[in-house]
């Protein structure tokens, strides 16, 4: 039977259903009957309990779900046989007018756009590259030498200097008056790793144990506690221990002490050398990705399903406050998070995720099962074990799933990259791992 496919507006579209009433009646009907078999009801048995009863107290709930069932298979039929790809539910409204014996329902739907993809030959795209170097390897070393270092007492005589330890007694005034987060005793830093204040940090060095100290400190105006912002404070330091740090040597004991399969500086080097190359490739990989979608959604022609729009504002608001109650925040689920500030990011994932779905069906883009394997041993090669790794995520639907959604954007960002105009870029090794 042809169906009737009214237009409204842009994506939207209405079909009639009609159902007959009969068919509703004897479909609830039957439900009740099946669940008159294990009803309870005082002064009845169970299985004894009279239709009239059952029907009475279950008859409109179990209409609303026949009509609900019977509602959807027959939208379901509808639009499969209209050929149409439904984006999000539909919005089902009775109608009051029907043919005897009939009734009649209002589906109101949207359906996913036609999308034009552009010229990708004219498309402009970024792609970077970056070389892990001797001194990146250096510094990966000193910082596994610090994670190592140990501490012991510097001599009395002795000022603080920049990597030392220091315990110290402080107090600050704004104004001559006390603030909150001003005052702590027997507080411990590093001298020069900037866990505090550039002005407190250098204020501290060369005093000796014992020596009391006064200094002016000047909040920043972007300073995260927001009541000593901007203001000038004075602060009253003293020092109770320093303690000078002692980094290991790097050396074959070094090595082996880290576990590197071949314990010697070298075979260390290497192995940090290949960790920082997978890590490359990976904040590249993601750098020029995101290059490659910027110029596919510029590109793209295709109007956008507020259903899944609506769909997307939900996911971001319930990250949001998933987020906020990770981080300690009381009451998140009640937060005031207006839908409007997600809007933006809701609309560029919906319009991505559908350019992307057709540049995957129309260039055979989907992940190939190498590809998958390939990328899962990839990953798990930055583990102690990643025999286990890899039988965590192919154990796992939903994780293979998320894997899979990585190397069609990895195969669609290859594509792009090999049909638009392409400018190279060098990125130097700190500026790629500071980005975010």
């Amino acid at each position: 039977m042809a169906v009737n496919v009214e237009t409204l507006e842009k994506l939207e579209r209405r079909i009639t259903l009609t159902l007959p009433a009969s068919v509703i009646n004897g479909e609830v009907e039957s439900r009740l009957k099946k669940l008159s078999r294990t009803v309870k009801a005082d002064g009845f048995r169970p299985g004894k309990v009279p239709m009239s009863v059952v029907a009475q107290r279950y008859g409109y709930s179990v209409q609303y779900e026949v009509v609900n069932d019977r509602v959807g298979q027959a939208f379901n039929e509808a639009t499969n046989e209209a050929k149409l790809r439904v984006a999000g539910a539909p919005r089902i409204t009775q109608k009051g007018e029907a043919g005897e014996g009939q009734l009649a329902f209002d589906a109101t739907f949207e359906v996913y756009p036609e999308v034009k993809l552009g010229d990708l030959a004219a498309a402009e795209v970024e792609r970077v590259s970056t070389e892990v170097t001797e001194a990146a390897i250096d510094r990966t070393v000193d910082i596994l030498r610090k994670q190592r270092r140990t501490f012991a007492q510097r001599p009395a005589a002795e000022g603080a200097e920049e990597g030392d330890r220091v315990t110290i007694d402080f107090e600050g005034k704004i104004d001559g008056e006390p603030f909150a987060g001003g005052k702590a005793e027997a507080f411990q830093f590093l001298i020069g790793e900037g866990q505090m204040l550039e002005q407190f940090d250098k204020a501290v060095r060369g005093m000796k144990v014992g020596e009391n100290k006064t200094f002016p400190l000047q909040f920043p105006a972007d300073y995260h506690g927001q009541d000593v912002a901007g203001k000038e404070a004075d602060f009253l330091v003293t020092m109770k221990k320093i303690e000078r740090q002692d980094l290991p040597t790097v050396d074959d004991s070094f090595a082996k002490a880290l576990g590197i399969k071949d314990a010697t500086v070298a075979g260390l080097r290497a192995d940090v050398k290949k960790n920082l190359e997978r890590e490359v490739k990976f904040r590249v990989q993601a750098r020029n990705k995101a290059s490659v979608m910027d110029a596919l959604a510029k590109s793209a022609e295709l109007e956008l399903p507020n259903a899944l729009i609506a769909g997307e504002l939900q996911r971001l608001v319930e990250g949001a406050r998933a987020d906020l109650k990770q981080r300690g925040v009381k009451d998140a689920e009640s937060v005031d998070l207006p839908e409007d500030i997600f809007k933006p990011q809701a609309e560029r994932r919906v319009r991505l995720g559908l350019v992307v779905s057709e540049l995957v069906r129309a260039q055979s883009l989907q992940a190939k099962p190498d590809q998958l394997q390939a990328h899962i041993e990839e990953m798990s090669q930055s583990y102690e074990k990643p025999a286990e790794v890899m039988r965590w995520y192919l154990s796992d639907r939903q994780r293979m799933a998320e894997v899979e959604a990585v190397v069609i954007e990895n195969n669609v960002t290859a594509y792009v990259l090999a049909q638009a105009k392409v400018s190279d870029k060098v990125l130097p090794f700190d500026e790629l791992m500071q980005a975010s």
